[in-house]
């Protein structure tokens, strides 16, 4: 593990706070969210996961403006930052002493993002002291090539534990969790795996569909803004550093998914 974490340029480590009201209309091509988003729940089936549904028509394109959780960058520029986590972000997260990595095993790393509204946001992401580096050259490089980003935000154990609503499009590294369907721990419990846009390149295995409501995104040949396309900037953002994707599997298709050893 690295000694004492570097902070690679200023940026607002501070919790985020509630979420404004998304201003209204369109912006930059993008348009706010449906009122309904993220409330209306999906029953849980015995396998412990919800049926797959048809993506609403306002999903099926989906662009929707970035509500800022922490303050965009003042430029418009690429910044980043990368220290311990403090207390206030390990409190909201998912990280308990059971969890198989300490909380000094990880840092917390903000980074700049594009939003499908065009403009420059700030991201928080919770990541392996071994990898914090990578990611801040990954997302640097996808900020570079305009690759738009909705949301990007440490997990809380609220939403981890939340029923289901099948609509969710949070980018993010740390949760504390098995891998689905098993009792081994996922490398996200690590802090060694990243899901990019969920919604927009979702994970398949046979009838499961995650997110439940992203089914029109498996028709992975009608490309959209947000997917991830083999050999695209993405696939080879992470490439760059080692990680593979999980659209290469072939036993499932998890296209949101990157990680430091390929599970």
């Amino acid at each position: 593990m690295p000694g004492t974490p570097a902070v690679t340029s200023a940026a607002p480590v501070a919790a985020p706070a509630a979420s404004p009201s998304p201003p209204i209309g369109r912006i930059g091509g993008a348009t706010t969210a449906p009122a309904w988003l993220g409330t209306r729940t999906l029953p849980v089936r015995p396998n412990g996961f919800a049926a797959a549904r048809r993506t609403p028509p306002e999903l099926r394109n989906r662009s929707i403006v970035t509500v800022d959780d922490l303050p965009p960058p003042a430029d418009g520029g690429f910044h980043s930052t990368i220290e311990a986590v403090p207390a206030s972000v390990l409190a909201r997260s998912t990280w308990t002493r059971d969890c198989p990595v300490t909380a000094t095993d990880l840092r917390y790393v903000t980074v700049g993002f594009r939003g499908f509204d065009g403009r420059a946001h700030t991201g928080e992401l919770l990541v392996n002291a071994r990898a914090a580096d990578a990611m801040v050259e990954v997302f640097g490089e996808l900020f570079a090539e305009g690759f738009p980003i909705e949301r990007m935000r440490v997990t809380s154990s609220a939403e981890l534990d939340a029923p289901p609503t099948g609509d969710g499009n949070t980018t993010a590294v740390f949760a504390c969790r098995p891998v689905r369907g098993q009792k081994a721990w996922s490398q996200h419990a690590y802090g060694l795996a990243v899901d990019v846009n969920p919604f927009q390149n979702p994970y398949h295995k046979g009838d499961v569909v995650l997110p439940e409501l992203a089914t029109s995104y498996l028709e992975r040949g009608d490309v959209r803004a947000g997917m991830i396309r083999p050999r695209g900037p993405v696939v080879r953002a992470f490439a760059s550093v080692g990680w593979r994707w999980g659209g290469d599997y072939r036993s499932l298709k998890d296209f949101m998914h990157f990680s430091a050893n390929g599970g």
